[in-house]
């Protein structure tokens, strides 16, 4: 969730203070990108994994804290709920054999994981939404106990002034009528059920607008593919419910306000780019500070003094624009660097699934980046918009647009144009052949087969129901089958259905 802060409260001269820094940031940021003041990209990715724990009934175990301990491990940190941890793993280069290198270190970490979970009473489930959770895990009391999240659920609450609407409409399950989810919430815990795996690519200043694009562009097959959370508080909703409950439970909009048009602090965003500081600038001039804590350093004064500057204001506000697409300002070993972070694709179903779907975004990616005529060119923003809403909606049932395809499935997208664009990208990346055919196979194989782990869970719950159990029992079965093949590491294209 982003930077820690120290202070409790804020006061006006607090955010008069902040904005001040945000503005100078911003100067000194244009001016960092004017002067070609970045260290050389090195070609290097990285990942985040939003992990959920469940107790020996499937239901959240809220012990991130006695996890962490047992851990002792700086790869691992907190997550909003205390049922949610986060692994951090160390960038790397892209090529050679580094994604299978990659791989195996998930596998490490996350067993490492789970063995100091089941000491402490719990264990990992790797999923995009814990179908198991309830409104009284929504509680405030769940929050973890850290300053930022207390202080984020507080500024977010005052800004919006009432209660946190979650409002869905899903898609038929087994040929039922469509499901509504209608509540509300007294905290942002919610947006603690949306757990994710996030993938970061470093790139040079010049280059970051076409990255960034490239990356809107794919979004929506990313999430049409990789969907992998189609349950919420019992209801059968979005195929990747996570795209809109994520932006209902951290909106700071009340209708009046959204009837107007103001943007939410989940967002697509609303044009292609030019720049990485059009991004930074839309942050600054949109959305108003929800932790405004300063530093003392002056970022302009450092720069002057040869020094990389930090840019913390403008970073701890970056926190709370929860773009899908990121743009991410970081200072390394003294030299500062630019990087996409992809934000979004569900955690899970394996490790193998999520090296695919990585495999996938970074060799698409860098050949969209690439190419002579870009794709943004040839299709308007809102319809990369769309593509994202209706691939979280429906999975491989979608219908999303793509330049000299029209509307298209998924499916038929990624196996006519994107799988051999991937291919193409992860070639030029100097990736080796066995990497580029373990993971781009799973893709083809998932779009071949269209089974990806919603359509796994939807079919299983439905089996369940169809043998009589009520919804509760049909997804406390559906996940604990998952669990079970979720540890056994085929891809989720393999798995079969059976709930008995």
């Amino acid at each position: 969730m982003g930077k820690d802060v120290s202070a409790d409260s804020f006061s006006s001269r607090d955010r008069a203070r902040y904005r001040h820094k945000l503005q100078r940031c911003l100067d000194t940021l244009a001016r960092m990108l004017a002067d070609d003041g970045f260290s050389f990209p090195r070609r290097h990715i990285g990942l985040e994994v939003e992990l959920n724990l469940v107790d020996d009934e499937l239901r959240p175990s809220m012990s991130n804290s006695a996890v962490l301990e047992a851990l002792d491990s700086e790869s691992f940190t907190t997550e909003l709920s205390q049922h949610n941890i986060e692994l951090n793993v160390p960038p790397r280069p892209l090529a050679g054999k580094s994604a299978i290198e990659l791989e195996h270190d998930l596998i490490g970490y996350l067993g490492e994981a789970d063995r100091n979970a089941t000491a402490a009473g719990a264990r990992l489930a790797v999923i995009g939404i814990l179908p198991t959770l309830t409104p009284d895990h929504f509680d405030q009391k769940w929050i973890t106990n850290n300053t930022r999240y207390t202080l984020l659920n507080d500024q977010i609450f005052a800004a919006r002034g009432e209660n946190m609407t979650l409002s869905m409409d899903g898609v038929p399950l087994g040929g039922h009528n469509p499901e509504r989810l209608r509540t509300y919430s007294e905290s942002i815990l919610p947006e603690a059920a949306c757990t994710s795996v996030q993938l970061h690519v470093q790139v040079a200043p010049e280059e970051f607008a076409t990255h960034w694009n490239a990356a809107q562009c794919l979004a929506g097959v990313q999430v049409a593919i990789g969907a992998n959370s189609p349950f919420l508080l019992g209801k059968a909703l979005w195929h990747e419910t996570r795209i809109p409950l994520f932006l209902q439970a951290t909106d700071t909009r009340p209708e009046e306000l959204r009837n107007q048009g103001v943007r939410p602090r989940v967002w697509f965003g609303e044009r292609w780019i030019t720049s990485i500081f059009d991004l930074f600038e839309e942050n600054v001039r949109y959305f108003p500070g929800l932790l405004p804590e300063t530093d003392s350093e002056d970022p302009l004064d450092a720069l002057e003094a040869g020094q990389a500057p930090k840019l913390t204001e403008l970073m701890l506000h970056n926190g709370t624009v929860w773009r899908w697409n990121r743009p991410v300002y970081d200072v390394v070993d003294g030299k500062p660097h630019l990087r996409v972070e992809n934000r979004v694709l569900p955690a899970g179903p394996t490790v193998l699934d999520m090296m695919a779907n990585a495999a996938f975004f970074y060799g698409a990616q860098r050949a969209l980046a690439e190419a002579e005529r870009p794709v943004w060119t040839q299709m308007s923003f809102q319809a990369a918009e769309e593509n994202l809403y209706a691939g979280a909606r429906n999975g491989f049932d979608a219908q999303l647009y793509w330049p000299g395809q029209g509307w298209v499935p998924p499916d038929e997208l990624v196996l006519r144009v994107l799988l051999p664009l991937a291919v193409e990208g992860l070639r030029s990346a100097d990736v080796s052949e066995a990497a580029i055919d373990r993971y781009l196979g799973v893709i083809e194989q998932r779009c071949l087969t269209r089974r990806n782990g919603a359509w796994w869970q939807r079919a299983t719950v439905t089996e369940a129901e169809d043998r009589g159990a009520d919804r509760d029992t049909a997804l406390n079965t559906m996940l604990g089958r998952y669990l079970e093949l979720s540890r056994g590491g085929e891809a989720v294209h393999t798995w079969p259905v059976d709930t008995e």
